[in-house]
């Protein structure tokens, strides 16, 4: 029996397979220099991996029972244990003064894209981000234009991040077994310091591209009249959102935000 019961009000999965634990943990071998958060660790199957490696690691963990059983195993840890929600972590108050860090976690299925948009919001911090998740989720974030697993994650974290799907994990090396595989990605962040547009139209215009993923941008948009934006007669405009490239995305963004200081 674990010492630690999994919890399916937390989407608990505990990783038993020690050579894919290892595996998730070397994602982040060009990365020793810098801080690693890891989020969830659970029992520790992956801390124990990064710690061999030599990490500067710091653990978040919502489950007390879980903090309990790191805090007796894990002596390294002593005090680098957060035991709140990563999701209302201020990560920015952990690494303070722009410190840039890693992430990485066998993350929790039920907040998985929680987890990616909270990374999101420290991208200038967050060089490198790896771990693994729901396969459908991990394929969706690593999509390319014209796939139809591509979505607001996608193009979202792709503007600022190259992202990789690794490799597939069967669902008989976890305790409890989920009812689906997982993926294991890393996303390493890219050169893009500015979008060259309003970033805040940007995810506007994402968000309600995706909104109705099945219409073209044409009708997809169209809610967008209502606050004023004249949208552009186009061919892009044709497309559905899946087919668009990031840079695609910004210019429409552009174009949209031309025809709104127009009007």
């Amino acid at each position: 029996m674990n010492p630690v019961k999994p919890k399916k009000a937390l989407g608990q999965h505990f990783l038993t397979d020690l050579g894919i634990a290892r595996r998730i943990a070397e994602t982040l071998d060009d990365y020793k220099g810098l801080p690693v958060m890891e989020v969830g660790p659970g029992m520790g199957v992956l801390t124990q991996f990064l710690l061999e490696a030599g990490h500067d690691v710091k653990v978040a963990e919502v489950d007390g029972e879980s903090v309990e059983y790191l805090n007796k195993e894990f002596p390294k840890l002593q005090g680098r244990i957060l035991h709140q929600d990563f999701l209302a972590t201020d990560l920015a108050e952990i690494y303070p003064d722009g410190e840039k860090f890693c992430v990485i976690g066998n993350y929790p299925y039920n907040i998985s894209s929680q987890i990616f948009f909270h990374v999101l919001d420290y991208k200038d911090q967050v060089v490198c981000c790896s771990g693994m998740l729901q396969r459908e989720v991990a394929e969706r974030l690593a999509a390319k234009p014209g796939g139809k697993a591509r979505g607001i994650l996608s193009v979202l974290l792709q503007a600022w991040y190259t992202v990789d799907y690794l490799f597939t994990v069967d669902e008989n090396v976890f305790n409890p077994p989920p009812k689906v595989k997982s993926g294991v990605i890393k996303m390493v962040r890219n050169n893009v310091t500015d979008l060259g547009c309003n970033e805040k139209l940007f995810k506007t215009v994402v968000k309600t591209s995706f909104g109705q993923r099945r219409k073209t941008l044409r009708n997809s948009l169209r809610g967008l009249s209502a606050q004023g934006v004249a949208l552009p007669d186009i061919p892009m405009m044709a497309l559905r959102p899946e087919q668009l490239s990031v840079e695609q995305f910004i210019e429409l963004t552009n174009i949209i935000e031309s025809t709104r200081e127009q009007a």
